[in-house]
């Protein structure tokens, strides 16, 4: 009787124990199938597995812009191209300066004096009429920014205008400002791309030597304003990267800005507008940032007839523009800005040549070329600004 108790008890006690361990089995399984059935959501930080952290996208776009000044065609200078057969030419007054300016993505000059054609008669001044083989030797040179503002674009009246733009026009690589044919043309605010980089064109001239703007026609040549300005700047600035202003301003024959070409410098960065590219008073002034904007006061001469010394003298400008595209936000940043001499050499006005200072010999310029690029070079750097490299310009930069 007894082990049939005892025996019992035991069975009992096995039971209960295959039970414990029953229920402790099932208790683990369904807490482990319970994890793996987890949300990502729901897995501590050191449970998930590690994954690589995308770093934010970021896009660099680079160009670079080349500026000489203004191209003045006195009696000798467009002469200077005549040929025996009647016909004009004019690439090898650029042939020193051409390899330079092919290396600019984009390449500006001031078409100083009108190209009306030979049709309407050459003549020099005081009232200008060019050539068109003129714009042809500049474009095959690689220049593709032409202002067209300045005060001698009404010289020969709108029948020059009208010749110039449509030769202008047909120029495909060419993208023109500061004239036209009509209002709805002058109110077309030129926009370009380039490397991933887009840019607006505007040309403006305080004047035209006295001779009236044709009533109804005021398109025919961009007046300065500060209204009219502001008006165009405004309608692309938020349309493009870049904003790069012609400015045809200032007095004949001084190295000095005025107190009105500073007050409108300041006026056109207020506006948000990266580079002012200066002409008019035919020898060089300094250059500096406004702020974020670049302005070059005067260029000065690229070419023309005049004689003294500081008039065959011009300058030659570049600067890098650099856009950087992060996390949908755009920034522009200028540096790199660099300028160098450029001398018009010409013996008995015949031979015309555009020559950098670096290649000058005593031959073209006697014993001076050390002492008077030492004066302009100063002259140029007056603002002493780090970002501004003056005597830095080779066929390698």
């Amino acid at each position: 009787m007894k082990k049939s108790k005892l025996k019992m008890k035991y069975k009992v006690l096995s039971l209960l124990l295959l039970f414990v361990i029953g229920v402790g089995s099932a208790f683990l399984f369904f807490k482990n199938r319970h994890f793996e059935d987890k949300p990502p959501s729901s897995v501590s930080q050191e449970e998930r597995p590690s994954s690589p952290v995308e770093e934010p996208k970021k896009e660099e776009y680079h160009l670079t812009l080349g500026m000489i000044g203004d191209a003045l065609y006195h009696t000798g200078t467009y002469k200077d191209g005549l040929k025996s057969d009647g016909t004009y030419n004019y690439d090898h007054q650029l042939d020193d300066i051409r390899p330079i300016v092919q290396n600019y993505d984009l390449a500006y000059y001031n078409q100083e004096t009108i190209l009306g054609g030979k049709e309407l008669g050459l003549s020099s001044y005081p009232c200008f009429n060019s050539p068109q083989e003129v714009g042809d030797a500049f474009i095959k040179a690689g220049f593709n920014l032409v202002s067209l503002a300045n005060n001698h674009t009404l010289d020969k009246g709108t029948k020059a205008i009208l010749n110039s733009v449509a030769y202008w026009r047909n120029q495909t690589s060419v993208m023109t400002a500061g004239s036209y044919d009509s209002e709805s043309d002058r109110n077309r605010v030129p926009i370009g791309e380039k490397n991933g980089i887009t840019y607006a064109f505007l040309a403006y001239t305080y004047g035209t030597n006295g001779i009236p703007v044709p009533k109804g026609k005021e398109y025919v040549v961009n007046l300065f304003s500060k209204e009219q300005a502001q008006k165009d700047i405004e309608a692309v600035r938020d349309k493009v990267d870049v904003v790069l202003v012609a400015m045809h301003w200032g007095v004949e024959y001084t190295h000095t800005p005025t107190t009105e070409q500073r007050d409108w410098a300041q006026f056109l960065s207020d506006l948000g507008v990266d580079v002012i590219i200066g002409s008019h008073p035919h020898v060089i002034q300094p250059i500096e940032f406004i702020g974020n904007t670049l302005v070059i006061y005067s260029l000065g001469n690229f070419i023309s007839g005049q004689d003294d010394l500081m008039k065959k003298i011009g300058l030659i400008a570049s600067v890098d523009i650099h856009k950087v595209v992060e996390d949908g936000q755009s920034t522009i940043t200028l540096d790199q800005v660099k300028g160098d001499l450029l001398y018009t050499y010409h013996k008995g006005h015949k031979g015309y040549r555009v020559i950098p200072f670096y290649k000058l010999t005593k031959s073209e310029l006697g014993n001076d070329v050390a002492k008077v690029k030492a004066k302009y070079e100063a002259l140029l750097n007056e603002t002493n600004d780090p970002k501004i490299k003056i005597g830095t310009l080779s066929l390698d930069s």
